[in-house]
């Protein structure tokens, strides 16, 4: 029995020793992959002095627990993110202006990745109250507010609602104001039974719905000449699995029945619009330039070819141009 027990034990040993001999050439393999550039970026970056990393929680009004992020120090820059997903969304952005010197601030949206799963408030009116809780909590000042689709009528929403006095500049991405469904009043928008089908596959198969969104439109996977990542596709699923059936299938309701007109008239702060010309899912022509006319003080960037995604698929060039927009 003994020697049995040995000889299973040499066994799993060998199993274990063949198994760390492959961990230990992947990084080999990873790291022969990395040209000279990509290396010296890496020491560069290493070097800067990031600040505190932190996360926490904030209980609003009506008693929801909303998780944020919070990295770093300097001028804040506060992230909403798009529906069904969740701050994890904005790793690339955080990254970058963090190791840029920048304060990074992002929450999850009620009933979205780690924040409370309530079955109610799916809303804009609470969207914004919750972003502003957050900006309260943490007492920024100065902020810069980047959202992204339905993060950007939310960010909007917020600084009509809640004022600018805590607010210095504004970056809306592929965002859904002006107002996506069709109406009277906004014949250029998509008709409602084309919302009314996403809600039907969140109610009924959101697993499915949730890789194939991604798969396809959302980053322009289904373009021709397009090369699908997996890791982003998974990623995207990930997070919208966290988040709760309810608050995605009302989210719907909020991002594309809600006029925002009105509030894009009452911001005077610079805005920088980002949008992408091949955007499947916030068509262009009905977002992008009829919110950039409707502000103020508007600037409108379109990105000939880049998807709704693009802050994902093409980081790059949106990072250097939100960075140049807040220098400038």
């Amino acid at each position: 029995m003994a020697n049995q027990d040995d000889g299973s034990i040499n066994q799993k040993r060998r199993h274990v020793l063949a198994a760390t001999g492959s961990a230990a050439a992947l990084p080999l393999a990873w790291m022969s992959s990395i040209t000279p550039a990509q290396a010296a970026a890496g020491a560069q970056s290493g070097k800067k002095e990031v600040g505190p990393l932190t996360t926490g929680t904030v209980r609003t009004k009506d008693g929801v627990e909303i998780f944020y992020k919070d990295w770093g120090s300097g001028t804040p820059i506060v992230f909403s993110h798009g529906w069904p997903l969740s701050s994890d969304d904005w790793d690339t952005q955080l990254m970058f202006f963090v190791q840029q010197g920048f304060r990074v601030v992002a929450h999850d949206r009620r009933g979205h990745g780690r924040s409370s799963q309530v079955g109610t408030g799916h809303d804009m009116d609470h969207y914004a109250d919750d972003l502003a809780a957050v900006v309260n909590h943490l007492d920024l000042k100065g902020a810069i507010h980047v959202g992204h689709s339905t993060g950007g009528g939310e960010v909007v929403r917020y600084l009509a609602r809640h004022g600018q006095s805590r607010a210095a500049k504004a970056v809306l991405i592929a965002a859904v104001p002006p107002l996506m469904v069709k109406s009277p009043s906004n014949p250029g928008g998509l008709p409602k039974e084309v919302f009314d089908g996403i809600q039907k596959q969140v109610a009924t198969n959101r697993a499915q719905f949730y890789r194939d969104l991604p798969s396809g439109p959302f980053y322009g996977f289904n373009r021709a000449g397009a090369k699908p990542q997996e890791g982003i596709i998974q990623n995207w699923w990930r997070q919208g699995m966290m988040g709760g059936a309810k608050a995605h299938y009302d989210g719907v309701v909020a991002f594309s029945q809600t006029d925002f007109t009105a509030d894009l008239k009452k911001i005077t702060l610079p805005v920088l619009v980002q949008h992408g010309d091949d955007d499947q899912i916030v068509p262009y022509a009905d977002s992008g330039p009829l919110s950039a006319k409707l502000l103020k003080n508007g600037t409108l960037k379109t990105y000939k070819g880049y998807p709704h995604g693009m802050p994902t698929t093409h980081a790059d060039v949106i990072n250097a141009d939100i960075l140049a927009f807040i220098k400038g």
